[in-house]
């Protein structure tokens, strides 16, 4: 089994049908039967159509479980629950994006959302900072696709005291790497309270490559997946959830460019982390993340001085581990079965008050979130690779809110929860506008 990034375009939409179904119809079009997407976005839009990039799992010759649902599968969403206020916090992994694109730097974005809302709905991606991770209490934190699958109405969250987390990592050439990771478990066993109750050393592991796409994202190929698949699948009754460190093949001088360079590199290891969650997570239905493993210990030794702030939670690290087992701790169970929604401890599509991203991102999330009429709210200063206006989506009057920082999104957020237009506390005013009849 293999996994893969494809490029594709689709046509401008007219209008005839929802945007949503003309993605989903011309993304399957350039699928073949042995493809099955896992992950989507649009890096660049204008008059002329799409530019897309897909997560494409390919090569397999029998699935080790039942074929899953489609990423495109889409249950509308009829009513909104307004007895809380949950928000939806994205930063797409591997975008370069400027607050979220390092090492757990949109942590303090998302502690200030969070202190908003009743509950915070976020991924790896916003708070791991390797062997550092400040989730909010008021945080659940889950894996990015299955944010697609709530906000696309398809699955639901039930909170959760503990997990059993299964940690899965490479049989590292050098036995310090490895225990690096196994002493990481044992800390978070110790410190956390963590319930770890097996280790698997994988050997030979999946192949990780990273590269980059033409739009510039992070991504990666990897090969052998279904010896990993073979491993969870063979370990069901022993885990709720899964930690996967492993080695990603990065070119030597990466490592030194990344650090020296101020954030001007893309982050070349979490996409194609990304790419093996997503995966994970849609065959098994169980919270996965993953962190990367030393290559070579050489790493460890590397002169890189003083580094970006965004960058530094890597540099003090030597497992980046610790986060992941943190996050998955309590990450909550993934629901797949719609006679629960409706439990008072399930949380569905019907809860979600509003979605934060940075601008300029169509995934399936904003495209998502754009037919369930759930308001978006887009960061500028959260800069990134992507090349959309997101107001040339058809979305109706008073969805779609762009605003210059997180400090600004908290304050729509807070206008969103009181019912209070945002205009009303901006000036100038406009007249009320009188038409005949």
């Amino acid at each position: 089994m293999l996994l893969i990034e494809k490029e594709t375009s689709v046509p401008p939409w007219k209008g005839n049908d929802s945007i949503f179904a003309h993605f989903e119809q011309s993304i399957q079009a350039h699928l073949t039967d042995n493809e099955i997407p896992v992950r989507f976005v649009v890096t660049q839009s204008d008059l002329t159509g799409y530019l897309c990039e897909l997560g494409v799992l390919s090569e397999f010759h029998h699935l080790p479980v039942q074929k899953p649902r489609s990423i495109f599968d889409f249950a509308p969403r009829k009513i909104e629950n307004r007895d809380k206020f949950n928000v939806v916090m994205i930063v797409p992994t591997g975008i370069g994006a400027e607050i979220g694109g390092h090492s757990g730097d949109a942590a303090p974005a998302a502690r200030l959302l969070a202190g908003a809302c009743d509950t915070l709905i976020t991924h790896p991606n916003v708070v791991n900072a390797s062997d550092i991770n400040e989730l909010p209490e008021n945080c659940l934190y889950i894996e990015g696709s299955v944010i697609s699958q709530l906000i696309m109405g398809t699955v639901g969250l039930a909170k959760v005291r503990s997990n059993r987390i299964m940690l899965i990592i490479d049989k590292h050439t050098d036995s310090r790497i490895s225990d690096f990771a196994i002493n990481a478990a044992s800390a978070a066993r110790a410190s956390i309270g963590v319930d770890c109750p097996i280790v698997m050393e994988m050997n030979p592991s999946v192949r990780m490559q990273s590269s980059y796409s033409k739009s510039g994202r992070a991504v990666g190929r990897i090969e052998s997946v279904e010896r990993l698949c073979d491993v969870i699948l063979k370990n069901r009754s022993e885990y709720d959830a899964i930690a996967l460190t492993s080695v990603i093949n990065v070119p030597n001088e990466f490592h030194v460019g990344y650090y020296k360079h101020h954030g001007e590199i893309i982050n070349p290891w979490g996409g194609v982390e990304a790419m093996l969650t997503h995966a994970v997570t849609m065959l098994f239905g169980v919270p996965t993340a993953h962190s990367p493993m030393l290559d070579s210990i050489d790493i460890v030794n590397l002169q890189v001085g003083v580094v970006d702030p965004r960058m530094a939670a890597e540099v003090i690290s030597s497992s980046f581990l610790i986060s992941i087992l943190k996050g998955l701790h309590r990450s909550p169970r993934i629901i797949t079965d719609k006679m629960l929604f409706t439990h008072p401890g399930v949380l569905t599509v019907d809860d979600i008050s509003c979605i934060v991203i940075p601008d300029g991102c169509i995934g399936l999330p904003t495209l998502a979130a754009l037919e369930q009429g759930i308001p978006i709210i887009a960061v500028r200063e959260n800069r990134n690779c992507m090349k959309n206006d997101l107001s040339k989506l058809p979305f109706s009057p008073g969805k779609l809110f762009i605003v210059d920082n997180y400090l600004e999104a908290v304050g729509i957020m807070i206008a969103l929860k009181s019912g209070i237009s945002p205009a009303a506390v901006r000036r100038p005013i406009e007249d009320t506008k009188v038409l005949s009849c």
